[in-house]
């Protein structure tokens, strides 16, 4: 097992982290365009959102395809098959003008991103050594946070200055060179950890046998239904500062990502809080944190928007950090299904609180946008608890059995 602070496990991790980053500007690249495309394209936002939703919709279909692959012919090659498809998709998005082929563009980018994320964390969670695995989850998830900043902002300034067709060529080109870039770093795994025999046929059993698994069940619909708040409020933020009495420009507007930031930092922290304090209490303290964040941020003065934005980022960052690390370890065989199942509760959840909180938003402001989030967090609270009762009833037959 690769141990924390050795040679491979910084270039390990460099390389998943840098491969990871480049998957979320890809896949959030759109996110800022969003209101300025509604206007080109003369639909609601409702609509428009289907170009940020088809990519995170067809990332979750095929999430479960890229495990099963992997599983059978190595974790390596999955990853860089799909991060060599990213500027090949990316360039078939400057053919068209029509709104229907760019959202079909765009589904196809999230097949190909399913790729890479399906299979990320499922090759250091067989590789690392436990703590290593707890030290590496915060710095992939960190990259994931700066690859999603990085991809907003250099969309929103690109589309403001030039057109959303040059900031699409541009993120192209920077997916080929890091590509090659991780392809040349990122070592070959433990083949007997990563190539399985098992046909087909039988991964439908592995897939009801993690559902059936209350422990990994309850952390799925944890992490998805806070995704659903965070992305989303985000979304809505967006449309909120380009609309009067804000009146931004796209590029200004993007700023607001900059407060994923602090979801970097508090995925960092994860390693240490699991260190000390249990994960299901972690991943209530975050959606607390992110709960308050969105009604901070209801404020209407700027520095106060901004302030409370960074809570929900620095919240909803490390509820998904132990969520996600916790499938991984809790996971008994088949690491890459499990975690690509955890994906698969995220991103649907993610699309489809983006049509419930932008639905919100054009009927009731973003008044109503709070009531509607506010009921997804009860939910998180229920399944934290819901866990946390579970696993405390676990232990007490393990104990009693023991006795």
């Amino acid at each position: 097992m690769i141990e924390f602070r050795s040679k491979a496990y910084y270039k390990v991790s460099a390389a998943l982290a840098f491969g990871s980053f480049l998957v979320f500007c890809n896949l959030y690249l759109f996110q800022p365009m969003l209101p300025v495309l509604a206007d080109h394209f003369a639909v609601s936002a409702t609509h428009i959102n289907w170009l940020l939703a088809a990519g995170t919709l067809t990332l979750a279909l095929m999430l479960l395809p890229w495990a099963f692959a992997s599983e059978r012919i190595g974790r390596r090659k999955v990853l860089l098959i799909s991060l060599f498809l990213l500027p090949a998709i990316g360039l078939t998005s400057l053919l068209t003008d029509s709104l229907l082929l760019l959202i079909i563009s765009r589904a196809l980018m999230g097949m190909a991103l399913a790729g890479f994320t399906a299979v990320a964390v499922a090759y250091m969670a067989e590789e690392f050594s436990a703590k290593a695995f707890s030290h590496g989850i915060g710095a992939y998830i960190s990259a994931n946070s700066l690859g999603g900043i990085s991809g907003r902002l250099f969309g929103g300034m690109l589309t403001d200055y030039f057109d959303w067709q040059t900031a699409v060529a541009c993120m192209a080109l920077l997916s080929l060179i890091g590509a090659v870039v991780v392809a040349w770093v990122l070592p070959q795994p433990n083949q007997k950890n990563t190539i399985q025999s098992s046909p087909l046929s039988q991964y439908h059993h592995i897939i009801i046998e993690h559902l059936k698994n209350k422990k990994i069940y309850f952390a799925m619909l944890i992490g998805g239904v806070n995704f659903a708040i965070f992305i989303n409020l985000y979304t809505v933020t967006g449309f909120r500062l380009v609309s009067e009495p804000y009146a931004m420009p796209v590029s200004i507007a993007a700023m607001i990502f900059l407060c994923y930031l602090s979801g970097t930092v508090s995925s960092r922290l994860v390693g240490i809080w699991c260190q000390r304090f249990s994960p299901i209490t972690g991943m209530l303290a975050g959606a607390i944190m992110g709960l308050l964040g969105m009604l901070v941020a209801s404020h209407d003065s700027l520095v106060i928007i901004f302030i409370g934005l960074n809570l929900l980022s620095f919240g909803a960052f490390f509820t998904h950090s132990l969520a996600y690390g916790w499938v991984s370890q809790q996971a008994k065989r088949s690491k890459a299904t499990a975690t690509a199942l955890y994906l698969v509760h995220y991103y649907v959840s993610g699309s489809l609180g983006g049509f419930y909180l932008i639905y919100c938003w054009q009927h009731g402001g973003w008044t109503q946008v709070v009531m509607g989030a506010g009921l997804l967090y009860a939910v998180v609270f229920w399944l934290c608890w819901r866990l946390g009762h579970f696993v405390h009833d676990k232990k007490e037959h393990t104990l009693q059995a023991a006795q």
